[in-house]
């Protein structure tokens, strides 16, 4: 069978506070034609769907317009959706029940029978053929906080003083990746396969500057390879916007972001992945996404604002409607504060077909900046405002803050200076 695989959608998404909502459309629109072009058995979304717990309406019109657009133009198309640590799961969850009319499972929190042991049953997606029966059987497991996991028996005799305790997060998503398995292979007949799906970071995953937000938990964030069983033939995971395998295992993948989120991503080509399973054997290929919005750096390599100033003057653009106009980041290289950088940059560009994301002033250091130190808590409560303001002063420009700059962050310091509120 034929799977797409593809995660980090986040709808919504702004960049710098400009809306998206144009890019996100050019790529569910491409995704609509590569899957009849493709003709997958089944569409694997692997969480961060939205970028917020609490998306807009117009970006969830965007997702349910997709999911009715992909059941009318892929009648038999399996599409299989689990929530990322950007998605509420409650509220993807919501619609479900009118999901499953368009061919669309979603799984966005691990339920729990009366019992209170974990609803396994609900984990496992089954996968049809294009004949329409069930080739395969996924596990899908979304974003999993604490409370998801199943809870660890207690242990018979204690461990080794020497031994560090086990932690009861990783050991607990590990168990629960085993018993969905045992469970789903349990069902296997004639040739049927087990994929998972999950939305975690991975031991060794490479993260993208910028762009995404940490998973950390209990002071534990990455998962070993080792908790997708040899057995299952493809895993799609999700939360790292970087394309890459898992442990160098051709079956253990990232798909990646289908947009840049961040500046970081610039020379970064974004993908979706297909999968074709055959005879225990597994292809994986990269389908790159067109990106509908260039992203630009003036200069590449930050520079003197003059210098800047000139690149942006000599900028030759397409002209385009404001929604395809391209984001554009200014990297100034800096030996003082410049006031009115804002404004030069703006009137260097005014009437370029380009849209001001971000200034990026990187400053230049004379070596005199102190190294960073570790302070105790008793040093910290003795340290007073202005004193933070000169160390941060003297780290970022090498030199001691002028008397000006001490005089008006003493007068922001005095009381009533910053309103009310403040």
């Amino acid at each position: 069978m034929r799977l797409l695989h593809t995660s980090d959608w986040h709808l919504g998404q702004t960049l710098h506070n400009h809306d998206r909502t144009y890019e996100h459309q050019c790529f569910l629109d491409w995704l609509l034609d590569t899957i009849v072009l493709e003709c997958p058995d089944a569409l694997l979304v692997a969480g961060d769907v939205f970028d917020t717990a609490n998306p807009s309406a117009a970006s969830q019109k965007q997702l349910y317009r997709f999911l009715q657009q992909a059941r009318r133009r892929a009648p038999s198309l399996d599409i299989v959706i689990i929530a990322g640590n950007h998605d509420s799961p409650g509220r993807l969850e919501a619609p479900a029940p009118l999901l499953e009319a368009y061919g669309t499972t979603v799984v966005g929190h691990v339920a729990r029978r009366r019992d209170g042991e974990i609803d396994l049953e609900r984990l496992i997606v089954p996968l049809h053929d294009a004949t329409g029966a069930v080739a395969a059987w996924c596990i899908a497991i979304p974003f999993l906080r604490p409370g998801d996991v199943p809870r660890l028996p207690a242990p018979q005799a204690p461990a080794p003083a020497s031994d560090a305790p086990p932690d009861p997060y990783l050991n607990g998503i590990a168990l629960l990746y085993q018993q969905v398995f045992a469970l789903a292979k349990a069902r296997c007949e004639n040739g049927q396969v087990v994929v998972a799906m999950g939305h975690c970071h991975m031991v060794d995953g490479q993260a993208s500057l910028d762009s995404e937000r940490r998973i950390v938990i209990g002071g534990t964030e990455a998962l070993p390879a080792a908790i997708f069983d040899p057995a299952i033939a493809y895993a799609a995971l999700g939360h790292l916007h970087l394309a890459q395998r898992v442990g160098q295992k051709e079956q253990v993948r990232y798909s990646g972001s289908p947009l840049p989120l961040s500046f970081s991503e610039i020379a970064y080509q974004h993908q979706i992945l297909r999968i074709d399973l055959h005879d225990g054997a597994v292809t994986v290929d990269a389908l790159p996404v067109p990106r509908a919005v260039d992203l630009l750096r003036v200069p590449s390599k930050p520079a003197p604002l003059e210098e800047a100033l000139a690149a942006l003057g000599a900028l030759e653009l397409d002209d385009l409607p404001l929604a395809a106009q391209p984001f554009l980041e200014v990297r100034v290289l800096l030996d003082a504060p410049e006031p009115g950088l804002r404004g030069r940059v703006e009137a260097a560009i005014a009437g370029k077909p380009v849209r001001l994301a971000k200034i990026e002033p990187t400053r230049k250091h004379n070596g005199a900046g102190e190294a960073g130190t570790v302070l105790s808590l008793e040093q910290l409560a003795q340290i007073q405002p202005d004193d933070i303001f000169r160390r941060l002063y003297r780290q970022k420009f090498g030199d001691e803050a002028p008397p000006d700059q001490l005089s008006a962050f003493a007068e922001l310091m005095l009381p009533g200076a910053l309103g009310d509120d403040a």
